[in-house]
């Protein structure tokens, strides 16, 4: 089903060390509204979507484990020169302790990743404004990681992850359109 390729989907470069923009970034590692949850809710629910929009998930799954990997590149090469006094300020002495500078599915606040996060209800339509409204949450969340930062190289990458969350959102919106369409022509009077 894959073919990987040994480079990021967009280059990510960082300006300097900085393990609080790190901290940030983390929601969108293992947050609620982030990479992982996206995949594995576009994953899971295409078993249960109609053939005429299976391969939307199928696709948006796979691009969004390309922006997790993106996300994590980001994180180590914000925090790979960070000493362990940096990591404390920045409010990541608590993973240090756990993890030292390895990487682990957690929100910016320190909760662990959760299969609560990932919604799948059966219904085609319901689950696909599901997907919609987790993709304009993502947005959001990287537009406000833009705003927290200063770091320009980042924020080129991070407005790339933003962009892709738009089409995302409209592609999904397109599905909800075919499934309606394919609805309402079933009715028999």
């Amino acid at each position: 089903m894959w073919y990987y390729e040994k480079k990021l989907q967009y280059p990510v470069k960082v300006s300097t060390c900085n393990p609080m923009l790190a901290k940030f970034l983390i929601e969108q590692y293992g947050g609620a509204d982030g990479e992982l949850a996206a995949a594995l809710r576009y994953m899971n629910q295409r078993y249960t979507i109609p053939d005429k929009v299976v391969g939307l998930l199928t696709d948006i799954a796979t691009e969004e484990f390309s922006h997790l990997e993106m996300i994590a590149t980001m994180i180590y090469k914000l925090t790979k020169d960070a000493t362990p006094e940096m990591l404390k300020e920045a409010g990541l002495g608590d993973h240090y302790v756990n993890h030292d500078r390895a990487l682990f599915y957690q929100n910016a606040s320190g909760v662990p990743f959760t299969a609560t996060y990932i919604q799948a209800k059966g219904d085609p339509i319901a689950d696909l404004y599901e997907d919609i409204a987790a993709e304009e949450k993502a947005r959001a969340t990287y537009q406000w990681i833009i705003d927290l930062s200063d770091d320009t190289d980042l924020n080129d990458s991070l407005k790339f992850l933003r962009e892709r969350e738009i089409v995302h959102s409209q592609r999904f919106r397109e599905a909800v359109e075919i499934l309606k369409d394919d609805r309402d022509q079933k009715k028999v009077f």
